[in-house]
């Protein structure tokens, strides 16, 4: 891939040392260069692999400002587009396994096998934490990250057993990890520069009354999958028993694939309401009341043997009609986006096969990786949604030409725009490029320019210099 791009990416970085600096750069092409390969491969030689493990264990380097260069290229793409952004937020996490896990910290306690007394088998989880907000567009093109936070746990008691000893609906969100969605929309919100065309998108982790409280303050937008039946209207009712009295608006088709990539129709009834949301009661001095949409949709006949699709979505957005909530329904399927952006981030980089020992060190790595993930999935939806667009401003003249070399002598009479080059990078990650395949996802492509830099570099070294032979 061509360096004008690692130069867009990293142009708003600034770690405070010119070198530092220049080796980020250096790093960032070599790993978008060599998606999922080991840092010794990525980086070629033990000086460079040296340099880069340096680069992670420096105290002036972090995450934050990593990262800091992709937020302000993500801005400026948000600027050049037009119409609504939908910002969508979620948290995954990474698991390692280390002789001295204290150095990274905990994510979760597993349960294991079970013991001859009779009790589970338990141990804490090594690895991190990350929580992304991740901002595209209304067609799904991703546009960057515009926040990012990873944390890990020290050891820990089980969250159940800490529900019995307190009502977390007491304590205030800012003692709570819950947190980390409203800092992320805040910043998110300042980042994109127009909170009214902004939606922060959340699943029913995201359903937080602080979080509603917050999108009024600062005029912008959310989305979210809700999991609690909330108090509502006078205080006297609940969310579940309004939207029980509603009548259906109309039907909503929806095509998914579970878990197994097979394929699935499901047909939905759609019902929608206006009512007043009360905060929880041990916080109604603290927020006041919300006027807020409810969308409930709910499949008809589930097949046997799946579960049937309900999707009970909040919003403050206008839904007057049954056109606009089968629009908000369209707007809620796109979060997949994120879940598919971690999956090349922990498939494509596989962050968890990473062998630094400390907390800050993978941080670090995760987020050098967060962009070269993010550009493949941007890549792969650029492909599809501008496939004339010139090829010249993703790969340089040498990767076009050993993509030209390595197409199948009928498809070269095709345009040599963006989409011809993308699909030859796919098949050189194994796609088959039939007249009935779905366009190349970010699996092949993230494998095709592995591949594709190994090309570029054989040919490098078998040209000999113009002076060689004299």
């Amino acid at each position: 891939m061509g360096q004008n791009w690692v130069e867009t990416e990293t142009a708003g970085c600034d770690l405070g040392d010119v070198r530092l600096n220049r080796r980020l750069g250096a790093m960032l092409e070599a790993l978008g260069e060599r998606p999922g390969k080991s840092l010794p491969t990525a980086f070629q030689d033990w000086s460079n692999t040296k340099a880069a493990y340096r680069f992670f264990s420096n105290g002036n380097v972090s995450e934050d400002k990593i990262l800091e260069g992709h937020f302000a290229a993500s801005a400026l793409r948000i600027q050049a587009t037009d119409g609504p952004i939908l910002i969508l937020q979620d948290t995954t996490e990474f698991s390692f396994k280390r002789s001295a896990p204290e150095k990274i910290g905990f994510t979760k306690v597993s349960t294991g096998r079970k013991l001859k007394e009779g009790r589970y088998q338990k141990h804490a989880v090594c690895g991190l934490l990350m929580h992304a907000s991740l901002a595209i567009t209304s067609d799904g093109l991703p546009l960057g990250l515009t926040a990012a936070k990873f944390w890990s746990r020290a050891k820990f008691k089980g969250t159940a057993a800490l529900k019995r000893k307190i009502n977390p609906t007491r304590v205030p969100i800012e003692q709570k990890e819950s947190m980390r969605w409203l800092d992320n929309l805040r910043l998110s919100t300042e980042l994109a520069g127009a909170p009214e065309r902004c939606v922060h998108v959340g699943d029913r982790e995201s359903d937080i009354y602080e979080l509603y409280c917050l999108a009024e303050e600062l005029g912008t937008n959310f989305l979210v999958r809700s999991c609690v039946d909330r108090l509502a209207e006078d205080g006297a009712t609940t969310i579940a028993r309004v939207m029980a009295e509603v009548q259906s608006s109309g039907t909503h088709e929806v095509r998914f694939r579970d878990a197994q990539g097979k394929d699935h129709r499901a047909v939905l009834s759609v019902r929608h309401a206006t009512m007043t949301v009360r905060p929880p009661i041990g916080k109604q001095r603290k927020y006041r009341h919300q006027d807020l949409q409810i969308i409930h949709a709910e499949e008809f006949d589930p097949p046997v043997g799946r579960a049937p699709v309900i999707w009970k979505l909040i919003t403050n957005l206008p839904v007057a009609t049954h056109a606009d909530a089968v629009h908000k329904l369209e707007w809620y399927a796109l979060r997949w986006k994120i879940e598919t952006f971690f999956r090349t981030l922990k498939t494509g980089c596989r962050i968890e096969e990473l062998r630094l020992a400390t907390a800050d060190r993978l941080a670090n790595c995760i987020a050098l990786c967060c962009v070269v993930a993010w550009r493949v999935s941007w890549l792969t939806m650029l492909s599809r949604e501008a496939p004339e667009a010139s090829p010249a401003a993703v790969f340089t003249e040498a990767e076009r030409r050993m993509l030209e070399l390595s197409t199948p002598d009928r498809k070269r009479q095709e345009p040599r725009n963006l989409d011809f080059y993308v699909r030859a990078v796919a098949r050189l990650g194994g796609y088959l490029d039939r007249a009935s395949d779905a366009p190349p996802g970010t699996t092949v492509i993230w494998r095709g320019f592995s591949r594709l830099a190994d090309l570029v570099e054989g040919a490098r070294i078998a040209t000999p210099p113009p002076d060689t032979y004299g």
